[in-house]
């Protein structure tokens, strides 16, 4: 009963940060106008063209995307036993960013519009493989061992970034830094069921296993014990996780801190177990990616901040909260 309750004011949350992030920007509206122009459906006149084609769905991807950050990093945490683990930890979100610094620095948009989407998501999905290509050559697998296969790949595809930064046209270095720093500038409607497709993915993953989950919470002999395959089940998971966050990082750019600080809140609220725990992340990580895009484009308008800049700052605070209350 009590994760119902919060299920509806944290959707009732979501609902009216999106229409305050329809309402607010370098043009302010009316919520009146706002509400009438999405009952009508027209986008004839200016300020329909504003709301329908791009504001409305830059909300809906950071609802997708807040969202889907939110159950990986729950999933993450649960895999390697982590309280610090999120998609940046395993490279997934380097391997991504490094895909789209090619295309900005060297290639170009030779595909056009999808370039650099298709790049990110290519380079996100290479680093997974790595990850789980060295991970599955250590004699010991444990989830330690994943994490520092992880980093070590994390580390590879930043230091090939800023190789690229240094190397490449300087004229695209704030193209360049404003991607990695995170943003929703490529939001439109033919990107949506990109990152739907990541939230369905890890959505679908996540509950329809969420007690292998919870069986891994007791340790992997207690899971083995249940019936938990559990080093097919940590491949699988880590793949899947590396898909959504794939198809997140190819249109957001690098968001920082989402998927770490996220799951905690929802366990403070909900507890450990998964069957409530992984929608309350993807609520909490909707309200949280609705917040930080309001704030990125009302701080300094008319000029935006990236997105990402905000959440690395808010979850630096975070860690050193956690850090002090464990200590």
């Amino acid at each position: 009963m009590r994760i119902t309750g919060l299920l509806v004011i944290g959707l009732g949350c979501v609902f009216l940060l999106t229409l305050i992030a329809i309402v607010v920007g370098s043009t302010p509206l009316g919520i009146s106008k706002v509400v009438e122009v999405m009952l009508s459906g027209s986008n004839e006149s200016p300020v329909s063209r504003i709301v329908l084609d791009l504001r409305l769905p830059r909300a809906l991807l950071a609802t997708i995307i807040g969202a889907g950050l939110g159950m990986v990093g729950c999933v993450l945490q649960t895999l390697t036993r982590n309280d610090l683990a999120d998609p940046f930890l395993f490279g997934l979100s380097s391997g991504a960013a490094a895909g789209a610094v090619i295309v900005i620095t060297v290639t170009g948009n030779i595909l056009g519009f999808w370039t650099l989407p298709a790049a990110a998501f290519i380079g996100g999905l290479v680093s997974s493989v790595i990850v789980l290509g060295l991970f599955g050559k250590l004699a010991k697998q444990s989830p330690s061992q994943m994490v520092l296969a992880g980093l070590a790949v994390s580390f590879l595809f930043l230091s090939l970034t800023y190789f690229l930064i240094f190397a490449g046209d300087q004229r695209a270095a704030h193209s360049v830094l404003f991607w990695t720093l995170g943003g929703l500038g490529l939001a439109n409607w033919k990107v949506l069921p990109i990152a739907l497709m990541g939230l369905i993915s890890i959505f679908a993953f996540a509950i329809t296993t969420h007690r292998s989950l919870d069986a891994l919470l007791a340790g992997d002999e207690t899971a083995v014990t249940l019936g938990v395959n559990v080093k097919l089940y940590r491949q699988v998971a880590f793949l899947i996780c590396a898909f959504a966050t794939a198809s997140f990082v190819a249109l957001s750019g690098v968001i920082g801190f989402v998927g770490l600080m996220v799951p905690h809140l929802a366990r403070g609220l909900v507890g450990p177990l998964h069957g409530g725990l992984l929608i309350t992340s993807a609520v909490i990580g909707a309200v949280l990616l609705l917040l930080s895009d309001i704030a990125a484009r009302t701080l300094m308008a008319p000029q935006e901040l990236p997105m990402g800049a905000l959440t690395t700052s808010i979850g630096a605070i975070f860690v050193l909260y956690l850090v002090r209350r464990t200590a």
